[in-house]
């Protein structure tokens, strides 16, 4: 894989607008529950926060379109309701987190000011960042990333080299590569790749100078860049989170356990450096949600950048007010959304990966249809509607996993391509 410094520059940039609040405080405490079933937890976990992701970067370099494109084949209407949703989804969860995150974290034990402070000023910063969106690759990718990186990997070697002798302790989960799984849906890298992805097409079109095939081939290697960081550092962070499960007690909090484990790795100076890092990761991928929704309502108005404008200041006031909750609050309600949005964005990622010839409207249609049929009971569940939905989940196959909707799809899928490709368009 041949690499330039553009390729790279627009690697660690996507890697960096991936690699917020959520990916950096669900891995150690993942690894933490899973003690000695840190591997199958790390291969869960993967799948959902990595191989699921790169494949949506894969998407993207395929169509080269916007996210209207990830569904029209559903249907036009489908795809806008779905495109608003994530949108929604987005700026209302995610893309707020990182300013709770980021003050819990940073500035409450630092400065101890008032949240609307923070929310404040640290969304002023996105908004202007966001209205210069040409130079959002190279500011990230060129000098924000590389100190992530380097921090976290730190962090994680010098764990490593002083764990040696540490004895890790019985898994908490009865499934641990499900646990990871389902864990790695809190990361929100699915809905990032479709969001974020489209950020990276757009920047590299104002860049010019290359065609169709030349994009496709930068995006895809720049999502191998991610990816290949992403593996590394969930890796070392679930491990790390392993090892050192002996050393806090049973019901620490997320926050807690990474600040403990920055000062036990790197020392007096352990907390600075995990501030600076939690500040950068939550900052990017801030920036990478607010820019990705401004684009898309831009292109719904024929290319307007007062729509442009609009959406960016409407993205930020609102991470300013749902900013004020706290972290763990907003964890627990992203839950019930990405029960029933995730499947949907995993199919969708799937077909649209897949060779066009697999893939025809009837297979689209069907295939997200029963998705979203069989992802209802696990979304009324998360919402507390428990009546008649257990005993439901029990007798569909992976019901009992949270993925009823799994087997289904992947049968319809073989079905119309066994028995209806020949009468139905391509």
């Amino acid at each position: 894989m041949r690499l330039n410094k553009e390729t790279l520059v627009a690697g660690f940039a996507l890697f960096s607008m991936f690699f917020g609040a959520g990916n950096l405080m669900l891995p150690p405490l993942l690894g933490f529950k899973a003690g000695d079933a840190w591997f199958p937890v790390v291969l869960g976990f993967v799948i959902s926060a990595v191989l699921i992701p790169l494949l949506g970067i894969f998407a993207h370099a395929r169509l080269q379109g916007t996210m209207l494109d990830f569904a029209k084949k559903v249907s036009p209407q489908f795809s806008l309701i779905y495109c608003i949703l994530v949108y929604i989804i987005s700026i209302a969860l995610p893309s707020p987190r990182t300013a709770s995150v980021t003050h819990e974290m940073v500035i409450q034990p630092l400065l101890g000011i008032n949240s609307w402070i923070t929310s404040t000023v640290y969304f002023i910063l996105v908004l202007f960042f966001v209205l210069n969106r040409s130079k959002i690759l190279t500011v990230i990718g060129k000098y924000l990333t590389p100190i992530i990186f380097i921090v976290i990997l730190s962090i994680i070697c010098i764990g490593i080299f002083s764990t040696n002798s540490v004895v890790i302790g019985s898994s908490q989960f009865q499934n641990p590569v499900i646990s990871g799984l389902l864990e790695g849906y809190q990361t929100f890298d699915a809905i990032g790749a479709v969001v974020i992805g489209g950020v990276l097409i757009i920047s590299l079109q104002l860049k010019g100078g290359n065609n169709f095939e030349q994009n496709r081939m930068a995006i895809v290697r720049s999502g191998i860049i991610a990816g290949i960081g992403l593996f590394v550092i969930y890796t070392g962070m679930i491990y790390i989170g392993a090892a050192f499960n002996s050393a806090f007690d049973t019901n620490v909090s997320r926050t807690d356990l990474l600040s403990g484990l920055s000062l036990k790795t790197l020392g007096a100076i352990g907390q600075s450096f995990l501030s600076i890092l939690v500040a950068l990761a939550c900052f990017t991928t801030a920036v990478g949600i607010v820019t990705g929704t401004a684009d898309f309502v831009k292109g719904l108005f024929n290319d307007s950048q007062k729509a442009y404008l609009i959406t960016a200041i409407v993205g930020c006031v609102l991470g300013i007010l749902m900013g004020q909750f706290d972290v763990h609050y907003i964890i627990n309600v992203a839950v019930p959304a990405l029960m029933f949005i995730y499947p949907i964005t995993i199919i969708l990622i799937f077909l649209n990966v897949l060779p066009n010839k697999y893939t025809s409207a009837l297979v689209f249609r069907s295939v997200v249809i029963v998705t979203i049929l069989f992802s209802i009971p696990d979304f009324l569940m998360s919402i507390g509607v428990k009546k008649g939905m257990t005993s439901l989940l029990d007798i569909l196959p992976l019901g009992n996993y949270h993925l009823a909707w799994l087997m289904p799809a992947i049968v319809l899928f073989i079905i119309v391509n066994t028995f209806f490709r020949n009468t139905v368009e391509k």
